[in-house]
């Protein structure tokens, strides 16, 4: 049974580090934000729609790394190869950088540094009641499932129906590891996923990242 105290050290730790990356990232996602705009004059920001806690919705906020509407032209999944995806925001995903607009949605409270990647209702809507633990937490930005399968673009690559691939792909394995961290979150476990993948991105051929990646999970 997790006390308060874990809740309050888990805010905390959000507030924390998402004001500290908004202020040291600053220098970084101003060039991001002239560069989207210079390419097509289309809004810098992408908001999706995603699931939060208890099933709110809220707007998840991202650098638009695809044409503008490109939800309206294409599936839910992107691969690598997905013609909607812009010159500049190859580069923003291939880095990850498209990602950082989120922790404005930890300062708000919407997500958390720490959980369960937020996903669109048409996915939570197929949970199955053991799946439905997910969204007891607040979504995060990093969790296992996120180090596991870091670039799921290029998974879903070549693939003529990249929805149906991320279902017999990615999606078993990723529910798999996001209701292990929800049964097992500790204010320790968060501290440890955080490095890791402050570990993954610096140095991904790290022995325990690549452990992780075979599904090999440290306790």
């Amino acid at each position: 049974m997790l006390k308060g105290l874990y809740f309050f050290e888990k805010r905390l730790l959000d507030i924390t580090c998402s004001v500290a990356g908004l202020l040291l990232l600053c220098p970084l996602m101003i060039p991001i934000a002239i560069l989207i705009r210079l390419e097509d004059g289309g809004p810098i920001f992408y908001k999706g729609e995603r699931v939060g806690r208890n099933g709110n919705l809220f707007k998840m906020f991202k650098f638009r790394s695809m044409v503008v509407n490109a939800d309206k032209l294409g599936p839910s999944s992107t691969s690598a190869e997905d013609p909607r995806i812009t010159r500049i925001g190859h580069f923003l995903r291939k880095y990850k950088l498209d990602e950082l607009p989120q922790l404005l949605n930890v300062l708000r409270g919407d997500m958390s540094i720490v959980g369960p990647r937020p996903e669109v209702k048409y996915f939570t809507d197929m949970y199955t009641e053991d799946e439905m633990i997910i969204l007891s937490v607040k979504p995060g930005i990093t969790d296992w499932a996120s180090i596991w399968n870091c670039d799921e673009g290029s998974i879903l690559a070549g693939s003529r129906d990249p929805d149906r691939a991320y279902f017999e792909l990615i999606r078993p394995t990723k529910l798999a590891l996001q209701m292990k961290y929800v049964k097992e979150r500790s204010f320790w476990v968060d501290l440890k996923i955080i490095l890791l993948t402050l570990l993954a991105v610096i140095k991904p051929e790290a022995k325990i990242i690549r452990e992780i990646r075979h599904c090999k999970l440290p306790v």
